[in-house]
């Protein structure tokens, strides 16, 4: 595992700064989900607030894996199925629909990474289960991300809230450390025995991000190269925050003003 970093008190308020302007960004985007609005035309709007805000997207052109163009869009919006890194297009929003925003800019030489999954008029009482216990599991995750605990304990978090639900933990895409780059290390899974890992300490920065489905935990990737999506392509959630490791509590770094 590459070196883990550790930020210091300027570089963590950076990463606050850029964390707000995420967090605002996502909020102000999650308002506009609306149905018959194409997944292009959000992104459009997010373009947008990410210029006002005197950022930049930290997703577009991101690299691909190896034959894969980058990635085409401002922010990744994936819609029931699609787990994440799904581009923006002419999909129109349904009543119905689990919309999941994912939202990264680079903001002063920081990167601010959160997302969120929205419910379009959904009255299915267990997709509104898979959306209320993967907000927790997130929560979870977070309170363990504290100095002194290792690594596992935050991916056990997760799947000890939801797996006993009935639902699948994604298991080939995961969280990251964050900061002047989008992916740093450590590698954060959501599934795993507490316990194990890097010991965490203060002034690590990370994005915990479960994605969880509403039947199998596998996943496929679409032949645009980036769209990953359920195999048996039952709805898919995508929740996230960035936070800050402290002693006694962690700091979630992507709040909205």
């Amino acid at each position: 595992m590459s070196k883990i970093i550790i930020k210091n008190e300027e570089e963590l308020k950076g990463m606050r700064d850029a964390g707000r302007v995420a967090a605002n960004i996502r909020m102000d985007l999650a308002k506009a989900i609306a149905p018959g609005v194409s997944t292009r035309e959000l992104d459009a709007y997010a373009r947008d607030l990410i210029d006002k805000a005197g950022a930049r997207s930290a997703f577009i052109n991101y690299p691909g894996p190896r034959g894969v163009p980058p990635y085409p869009g401002y922010t990744c919006i994936s819609v029931n199925e699609e787990v994440v890194h799904g581009i923006p297009g002419d999909r129109c929003i349904a009543l119905g629909d689990v919309v999941s925003i994912d939202v990264g800019v680079v903001y002063k030489g920081f990167i601010g990474d959160n997302a969120m999954s929205v419910p379009v008029g959904v009255t299915d009482l267990r997709v509104l289960e898979l959306i209320e216990w993967s907000e927790k599991s997130l929560m979870n995750a977070i309170e363990q991300a504290v100095e002194g605990n290792r690594l596992s304990d935050i991916s056990h978090a997760v799947e000890s809230t939801v797996a006993p639900r009935g639902f699948g933990v994604v298991r080939d895409f995961v969280g990251h450390g964050v900061g002047r780059k989008m992916h740093e290390p450590p590698q954060i899974y959501n599934f795993g025995p507490p316990g194990r890992g890097p010991m965490l300490k203060e002034g690590m920065t990370l994005a915990i991000e479960p994605m969880v489905n509403l039947g199998t935990h596998q996943v496929e990737v679409l032949d645009d190269g980036w769209t990953v999506v359920t195999k048996d392509r039952l709805p898919s959630v995508h929740v996230e925050h960035s936070v800050a490791v402290r002693k006694g509590k962690a700091e979630i770094l992507t709040l909205p003003d």
